[in-house]
């Protein structure tokens, strides 16, 4: 590409011998001969600063101290190592005449900056504009690009430089950010100082191939008897919750994160467009229960620009790499992408974008599909680690056909789906059993909890189709009459106060002693007292045998009718 113009800037005109150097050196650099022209300015003392087309050499006090900076970030070390390092850098740098290559501010505004030149700019590169604050290319055009900018774009204005930096967007990561509550970009927001990193990481990465992947075998519990029993969730499945607002979205997901305390599982929740308010109380509720040792929580609310939140998810997601690919488990919850896709749609409508089906732009699937991949259960070879990934969707008045909803059913390993009316009649977790769906199903759960289970999806699909029949009781027979009493009584069981979730081994009691009839004669308003206080009794009557489904995860004939004989004498000791 031909440079046909370069300007020098400086306090005082070059003299003929500084000229002719001038000349010589764009002469090697760009194969013509190009005669600069002077502009005198005093904005860079202790040198000059050459522009040639897009390409700017700084050779400013300022520009030269970039160089140098730019050079000592670029240094890699831990602990004592570093300062020897950061010497020895220092030491044998000397300034280059480096081409940065620039662009000018044509428009700023709503989080979006409109840039011409960087004709060599990349999609998702990081750019830094005058005043030093960052954004991402966005969009790439002939004569310019779209930028999304991470700060406030009050002390950026048109006419003024951007740079490129070759950088894709990336995060600090390391186990120091486990128990912090940090922003979209990683930096603390919780008042606690800063955060050693143990490296960096793009937000944006390949999804795991086939051969980097192993089948999802390992139970993932929430706690939630609903979901555990026929719902499963493994380590390294997608599991989408979806509901209307104000059904428990976020209760169950949060049941899920206070569930694995004590399982070397590390849970990553990311409020997406959340309000300030309840994210503050989740932070609380965790900290109450102890749940933060291992667990990060970070924040693009809604008081945050589109671009904070757009690039949230995919932070949260690099974060749960860093420990996935070091061998260990992570729990990852999206709260949520309906909000995510709405901030897409505003930076792809500020950018200019053609719009489609409900105004969202065409690659929206892609928005999703490319982060939810990156959920993975990994190859030994990897070392193991997996990634579970919890994306929360709301709906409009249960309208599961909506774009969005959609597209993520699409993509994900199955759907918990949360139903306004139950959750109004007081079934709470508000799990429609009709059309909630685990695709990986009975090879995420344990062998005690698949044969404690039984007929119990079976048996309640029958007992929503009879329900309807429930008014015209009087005249059912006697068998009816008992297979409705008998739902009903499985409903009430698989309600659950919110933060109580059940262990592997409550959950098998209560499913043998459910399925096997025992808990028909009870009333409903004292079931989960009583559940409690049998399961209770069966631990404190069959150690040997409680221990062993704890441990091993087996369930054999003779366990499963000593736990019936348990609960029947629990049972007669209750009526007496």
């Amino acid at each position: 590409m031909k440079k046909s113009k370069a300007y020098i800037y400086s306090a005082s005109k070059p003299s003929d011998s500084q000229l002719k150097r001038f000349c010589a050196f764009l002469k090697d650099k760009y194969g013509e001969k190009i005669t600069p022209e002077w502009v005198e300015s005093d904005m860079y003392p202790g040198g000059f600063r050459l522009e040639v087309g897009d390409d700017v050499y700084d050779w400013s006090v300022s520009g030269r101290l970039d160089q140098l900076k730019r050079r000592i970030a670029e240094v890699r070390g831990d602990g004592v190592k570093i300062v020897p390092l950061i010497r020895d850098a220092i030491s044998k740098w000397e300034p280059a005449a480096i081409a940065e290559e620039t662009g000018k501010v044509v428009s700023v505004g709503d989080g979006i900056v409109n840039a011409s030149g960087l004709p060599h700019a990349s999609y998702g590169e990081i750019v830094v504009f005058e005043c030093g604050v960052k954004g991402m290319v966005q969009d790439l055009r002939p004569d310019g690009c779209g930028v999304i900018v991470f700060g406030d774009c009050r002390d950026i204005s048109a006419g003024s430089f951007v740079r490129r930096t070759s950088r894709t967007a990336g995060i600090p990561v390391g186990n120091a950010f486990l128990g912090r509550v940090v922003d979209a970009l990683g930096n603390p927001i919780d008042g606690k100082g800063e955060i050693a990193a143990d490296g960096y990481r793009p937000i944006e990465f390949a999804a795991p191939g086939i051969i980097d992947r192993q089948p999802v075998n390992k139970p993932m519990e929430t706690g939630l008897l609903v979901i555990d029993s026929m719902f499963p969730i493994g380590r390294g499945q997608r599991e989408l919750i979806i509901g209307d607002r104000q059904t428990g979205k976020t209760a169950i997901a949060l049941d899920a994160i206070l569930n694995q305390k004590g399982k070397n599982v590390v849970c990553i929740y990311v409020a997406i467009g959340q309000k300030a308010s309840s994210v503050v109380r989740l932070v609380d509720t965790l900290r109450k229960a102890g749940a933060m040792d291992y667990t990060i929580v970070m924040e693009a609310g809604a008081g945050e620009s589109a671009p904070m939140q757009y690039i949230a998810p995919y932070a949260g997601c690099a974060l749960a790499e860093y420990f996935m690919y070091a061998g260990r488990d992570v729990l990852i919850v999206y709260d949520d992408l309906s909000k995510h896709a709405v901030a897409y749609r505003t930076l792809s409508l500020l950018l200019e974008r053609a719009p489609g089906r409900e105004a969202y732009p065409g690659d929206v699937f892609y928005l999703h599909s490319r982060l939810l991949e990156r959920a993975a259960h990994l190859s030994d070879e990897l070392g193991g680690g997996s990634m579970t990934a919890l994306p929360i969707v709301e709906t409009q008045a249960g309208d599961v056909s909506a774009y969005i909803p959609t597209n993520v059913i699409s993509i994900t390993d199955g759907q918990i789906f949360l139903e306004t009316e139950l959750f109004f009649e007081g079934q709470r977790p508000a799990v429609n059993i009709g059309l909630s769906v685990s695709r990986v199903g009975g090879a995420a759960q344990t062998k005690a909890v698949k044969k404690a289970v039984g007929s119990l999806r079976l048996d309640l699909a029958q007992y929503r189709e009879m329900e309807v029949f429930m008014q015209f009781a009087s005249d059912l027979d006697e068998v009816t009459k008992r297979q409705l009493h008998y739902g009903q009584g499985l409903m009430h069981l698989l309600r659950q106060p919110q933060y109580k979730p059940y262990s592997q081994l409550e959950e098998v009691i209560l499913l043998v002693a459910a399925t096997a009839g025992k808990l028909t004669g009870i009333e409903v308003g004292a079931l989960y007292d009583y559940a409690r206080d049998m399961i209770a009794y069966v631990k404190a009557q069959c150690p040997a045998i409680c221990e062993d489904i704890a441990s091993a995860g087996q369930l054999s004939d003779e366990a499963k009718a000593a736990i019936v004989a348990a609960v029947d004498s629990f049972g007669k000791g209750k009526t007496k």
